[in-house]
């Protein structure tokens, strides 16, 4: 298994697409591993070398005792870029990724070529901070299948919870919640969660120069649309694309047009 030594842990990763192709770097974001980006990947492999991490804290790489921070995490793909001997890739960051992605982008601007966040925040408000507060006692009290029922719950929109085909598949994941093979330990999550609430780079955004592709939901209760706006208003070349009827996991419920959406403004920013 692909593993490389970076900022003091073992991180895994995972490469989906043809060596020689522009490189694209996917982050995803908090509780999950980098096997989520599968349905994105798959679609975008066929253009792009596609770079899979799991995040410090989760999945197969390691995880220490936290806190973590954004800036920790951003050195972590650092190093794991100059294992792979690359020093400019793309690069789609989602929700704690997006905050990943901005630090990688502020501390190691020559790594990044352009930039896709999904559902970002530049910093947290209280209630965002309530949010990954009780996102921990959860953890650290529920059973995997009631954390499961909270996180979608945060993630899906109304209009997918009233699909009744869409609810049944919910229903089964929260079935399978508990025969996860990795399953991510409380203080991994604590160590995460501490990094999404400390993280504050609104004052680093204005010299992030790269295309920015910002991108979300407008029923997003768990990182509200005007956090997005925020971070589109902040970065000089960002752009601001939102999708209807749609929450932070957007990017499953809207995913025939979000793949071959950010697979075109990538093409264009090449």
């Amino acid at each position: 298994m692909p593993f490389v030594q970076t900022n003091g842990i073992n991180f895994y990763y995972e490469e989906r697409g043809a060596a020689n192709a522009e490189p694209l770097l996917l982050i995803m974001g908090i509780t999950a591993a980098g096997g989520v980006w599968e349905p994105h990947a798959s679609y975008w492999a066929t253009d792009f070398r596609c770079i899979i991490g799991d995040n410090r804290g989760v999945g197969k790489t390691d995880k220490p005792q936290g806190p973590y921070s954004t800036a920790q995490m951003a050195d972590d793909y650092a190093g794991l870029l100059d294992a792979l001997g690359l020093d400019n890739v793309h690069v789609v960051g989602c929700s704690m990724g997006s905050t990943i992605a901005q630090q990688l982008a502020v501390r190691h601007p020559k790594k990044v070529r352009s930039l896709v966040l999904m559902c970002p925040w530049a910093r947290c408000d209280n209630a965002a901070k309530a949010i990954f507060t009780h996102m921990m006692h959860c953890k650290a009290r529920f059973r995997p299948e009631e954390f499961s029922l909270y996180i979608q719950q945060l993630i899906y929109s109304k209009s997918s919870w009233d699909n009744e085909a869409i609810a049944a598949d919910l229903e089964a994941g929260r079935a399978q919640a508990g025969l996860d093979p990795f399953p991510q330990p409380l203080h991994g999550l604590e160590g995460q969660a501490a990094a999404c609430i400390s993280h504050n780079a609104l004052a680093d955004l204005p010299n992030v120069t790269q295309p920015t592709l910002v991108i979300g939901g407008r029923e997003d209760i768990f990182t509200p649309v005007w956090m997005a706006e925020e971070v589109t208003n902040a970065i000089p070349n960002a752009e601001l694309y939102l999708y209807e009827k749609a929450g932070h996991i957007f990017h499953f419920e809207h995913l025939d047009d979000f793949n071959p959406r950010v697979k075109n403004w990538l093409s264009q920013h090449t």
